[in-house]
């Protein structure tokens, strides 16, 4: 699904209103009959036993809401429409939809904060129609405003709420939550879905989100270049190379898992794990030499070797030993449970420096970076795939993340050092070198476990030994991962979620996509 930005939608609604002469005022009739009937749709009972209350800015937005609520009052809902703003400030068309409003007997009110019966009134709704502010606001609420006063009643409801484009208060293009907004049910997304419904705090704000058209001609939304898509089924299943009938393990890649310490054996057995679960023909995991009797015990499916190590955590020696074994396979996950120590960030650089075979880059690997970005730099024409949570992220670029706009920091990184960056997270973001990013919609508050990030780079770095463009690998692995943590919640709840039960549940994924 393509994502667009604000000022994509602006240009997409003029060229429909000025090139294809669409009256606006049909696009807004049109919007509206979508927040309609999803509104009908949430009512708990028959429309005339249902209370419903709109909530509507004086701008087109809340034109939009303006409409919805005369199409619910002729469906026989019992409604009240309040203007969060000024009568002089109403836009021609949302003036117009007021005048049909009121042809039907129902008159727009001004909101007032003080007035107890508009807020019993909207409290006590079954259904509430958010349409104060649409996708142009780009500065934060006051906390003391009428439209802060307005948001907090929305949220503090009984009643569902059905945001018409956006949930007010959220940064259409980056997802922030502009001082206070509104926690919508559902959203109903004018003709293509918005960066910010998918991103940041818009992501868990936004509700479950429905792409309405509302008659913007199909070839301007076919010709919209939207550097930022959700990653849909097709991409995934471009990331799984057909396998052949008569191949042989030789065939379906080769990969090297480097990792493990005293104390963090499960790290790299569970990348081991993921790597052959999702096709990889050959996996090899170089641990310290410390751990290998433990790794050997557990693995089945990989092949444990020891490794120079010093007070359980790998040496620099095991660097000759490492690009040996790399040299007969196709990809290195370098990382999980490495541990933390100057051996083993000396010896993170100079296989950096050192292999030109792809890499999977993960935990205390990529700590390992922080202030060393020349050493990534220098693998720009080499594939560096860097699978950070935001924490790690942090060390490699400070302040990256303050404007909260997670979309945002990880492109740039990605475009500054050539490298693909998956930001690992609640919608898990994968940006290319290109500038271009995509969004991951699988997964769940299950996976926030120790363990899980090293399952994701197993998947990772197999697809990827498979033959996986180096994008498609990581952003088809992330969607993997996240739907096979779906597919164990649905047994175990979010609550049972292991790293072991998503590795077990894999291929249930993989068999989706394939159908």
């Amino acid at each position: 699904m393509k994502l667009a930005t604000a000022a994509q939608m602006r240009e997409l609604d003029r060229k429909a209103i000025e090139e294809w002469d669409i009256p606006s005022i049909d696009l807004m009739e049109r919007a509206a009959a979508g927040v309609a009937e999803a509104a009908l749709e949430l009512l708990p009972d028959r429309p005339g036993r249902c209370k419903a209350a709109a909530l509507c800015g004086a701008g087109n937005n809340g034109g939009d809401g303006i409409a919805a609520a005369r199409l619910l009052f002729l469906r026989g809902v019992k409604i009240r429409a309040f203007l969060v703003g000024d009568y002089e400030k109403l836009t021609p068309d949302a003036l117009e939809e007021t005048r049909r409003l009121s042809e039907c007997g129902v008159e727009l009110e001004r909101f007032d904060p003080t007035d107890d019966s508009q807020r019993a009134w909207v409290l006590g709704s079954d259904v509430l129609v958010d349409a104060i502010f649409g996708i142009g606001l780009s500065r934060e609420i006051a906390k003391t405003s009428i439209f802060a006063a307005a948001v907090e009643w929305m949220n503090e409801s009984r009643g569902t709420v059905v945001a018409a484009d956006i949930a007010s208060g959220t940064s259409a293009d980056t997802g922030k939550a502009l001082g206070t907004a509104v926690r919508a049910d559902k959203t109903i997304s004018f003709t293509a879905g918005k960066v910010g419904q998918f991103v940041g705090e818009g992501a868990r704000l936004a509700g479950d989100v429905t792409i309405h058209d509302i008659g913007i001609p199909a070839g301007l939304t076919a010709a919209l270049a939207c550097p930022a898509q959700t990653v849909e089924p097709e991409l995934v299943r471009a990331a799984l190379p057909p396998r052949k009938p008569d191949g042989h393990k030789g065939d379906h890649g080769k990969v090297l898992v480097v990792g493990g310490a005293v104390g963090y054996t499960g790290a790299p057995y569970l990348t081991a794990c993921a790597a052959a679960r999702s096709g990889c023909g050959l996996v090899s995991l170089g641990v310290p030499s410390a751990i290998w009797g433990v790794e050997a015990a557990k693995c089945v499916s990989a092949m444990p070797f020891p490794l120079p190590d010093k007070h359980g955590m790998l040496s620099e020696k095991a660097l000759q030993k490492i690009l040996e074994k790399l040299e007969d396979c196709d990809v290195l996950a370098l990382g999980p449970g490495l541990g933390r120590s100057e051996r083993t960030g000396q010896l993170v650089h100079a296989l950096l420096q050192e292999t030109q075979k792809p890499v999977v880059l993960d935990a205390d690997g990529i700590n390992a970076l922080a202030g060393h970005m020349d050493i990534l730099d220098a693998r720009r024409d080499r594939i560096t795939i860097l699978t950070p949570h935001d924490g790690e992220f942090a060390r490699l670029a400070p302040g990256a993340l303050a404007a909260q706009d997670r979309m945002g920091a990880a492109r740039a990184f990605a475009k500054v050092h050539g490298c693909i960056l998956v930001l690992k997270g609640h919608r898990t973001l994968t940006a290319a070198p290109a500038g271009n990013v995509l969004v991951n919609v699988t997964g769940n508050s299950g996976l926030a476990k120790g363990g899980s990030g090293d399952v994701l780079t197993g998947i990772i770095a197999s697809l990827l030994a498979q033959g996986a463009a180096p994008v498609l690998a990581a952003a088809g692995g992330v969607w993997l991962h996240g739907r096979a943590g779906d597919l164990v919640a649905e047994q175990l709840t979010e609550y049972g979620v292991t790293p072991e039960d998503v590795v077990r549940l894999l291929p249930a994924a993989i068999r989706e996509i394939l159908g």
